[in-house]
């Protein structure tokens, strides 16, 4: 281990306590000027529906260079949310970066990946039905991972990564209070620190094997943080005291938005700070960041299930299953518990519009959490509607000393 992450061990990895609530001017001004009547009654009650928003307006200079100016909105990293599917952002990163260094020849995003049980709860997967190959891979997990948020995927590849290897590498780009701690599956606290046996093999050769591995750094879990006036357990039976999330993963929003923000403009963050993968992995991540699944030939989905807005929660989700042809959202998006949380980077090529909106929302009245009981429909969707649409509308109107150029954003979505 590093010295600095010894040192953020030691002092103690989550320093939510000196935070405090952030509110910018323009957005408080604009959303009262704009909010429409359900939008407007959220943002009166913060502390039910403990919502929080960065906006990032994006400025080119002569030589489109962005420069960014990033706006708050009861932004408060002492005020928890559950991540859900957000951290499988940064796992894919750090899988194509873990791959990158491997150095392995041969070693590719799309050799077949072997994931093998070493332990209690573990899985063997030697085969995926989603792929045309059948067989699983770096590249085609984190195609699931971007279409449709898909579990399983993140699992092989926090497996792949390890649980130590995740935050010794996020805590030395700056990360210090993210926590990733739990795969998508009933396994213990113990259980989730293990990690399988994995393989990655090509015409019948093993290019690289890894052992089972066990993380054995200590997470700082001093804040007890609980939530809800109820939950159903493992068997179906209400608990009548609060959720206990001390535990959980841990995703910040301003971290979440950082995070982002070096995918898309990664000489806009410190050199130490960026992820080391390679251009065309960047090329990769922007094409399945922003596709549709409808766009999707490997893996093909049931759209009906998997429309284009499936993922697209600021603008289009609950505003319809259609994305005008126009614009395009390269973003993460994760639902869980009651929150709904999205990281976007959006572009309207019309207009010549970008700008970046991350944003969560918890939607839950009945105070029960895991009931699948939520008002994600009625309440949820409906503020990243709303509040996209407002940020939206003000950067059509908004003057820009010069238009970006966005070519670098405009993918032909039918290349194989």
């Amino acid at each position: 281990m590093t010295r600095h992450c010894l040192l953020l061990l030691l002092c103690g990895c989550l320093s939510f306590a000196q935070a405090q609530p952030r509110t910018d001017t323009l957005l408080k001004n604009m959303f009262n000027r704009e909010a429409t009547p359900l939008l407007r009654h959220m943002l009166q009650h913060p502390d039910s529906f403990r919502y929080q928003l960065i906006y990032t307006q994006i400025d080119r200079d002569a030589n489109n260079k962005p420069h960014f100016r990033h706006y708050y909105l009861n932004v408060d990293a002492s005020q928890y949310f559950n991540p859900a599917s957000t951290v499988k952002l940064p796992i894919a990163l750090l899988a194509l970066e873990k791959m990158r260094e491997l150095k392995v020849p041969g070693l590719n995003g799309n050799t077949t990946m072997l994931t093998d049980s070493s332990g209690s709860g573990q899985l063997t997967v030697h085969t995926d039905s989603t792929a045309q190959s059948g067989l699983p891979s770096i590249n085609h997990y984190i195609k699931r991972i971007f279409l449709i948020s898909d579990n399983d995927a993140y699992n092989r590849l926090y497996e792949f990564v390890g649980q130590q290897s995740i935050h010794e590498r996020l805590w030395e780009k700056g990360y210090k209070d993210v926590r990733i701690v739990r795969r998508f599956m009933p396994l213990s606290e113990e259980e989730n620190r293990h990690t399988n046996a994995i393989r990655f093999v090509k015409d019948g050769k093993t290019l690289y094997q890894q052992a089972p591995a066990v993380s054995k750094l200590q997470y700082d879990y001093s804040r007890n943080i609980r939530i809800g006036a109820g939950y159903m357990d493992k068997n179906d039976h209400l608990v009548s005291e609060p959720m206990d999330f001390t535990k959980h993963n841990s995703l910040p929003l301003q971290d979440l938005q950082q995070l982002l923000q070096s995918v898309i403009f990664p000489q806009s963050v410190p050199a130490e700070q960026r992820f080391r993968i390679a251009p065309q992995d960047y090329r990769f991540l922007y094409r399945y960041m922003s596709e549709y699944p409808s766009e999707s030939t490997d893996p093909v989905y049931d759209t009906t299930e998997y429309f284009d807005s499936y993922t697209k929660f600021f603008l289009f989700k609950g505003a319809g299953h259609h994305i005008p042809s126009n614009m395009r959202v390269f973003n993460k998006t994760g639902w869980s518990y009651g929150f709904l949380t999205d990281a976007a980077y959006i572009v309207d090529f019309e207009h010549h519009v970008e700008f970046m909106l991350t944003g969560t929302v918890y939607v839950n009245r009945d105070g029960i959490l895991n009931d699948d009981k939520y008002e994600y429909e009625g309440e949820g969707y409906p503020f990243f509607r709303d509040a996209g649409n407002i940020l939206y509308q003000y950067e059509l109107q908004r003057k820009r000393a010069y238009q970006p150029d966005l070519k670098e954003f405009r993918i032909n979505y039918t290349a194989q």
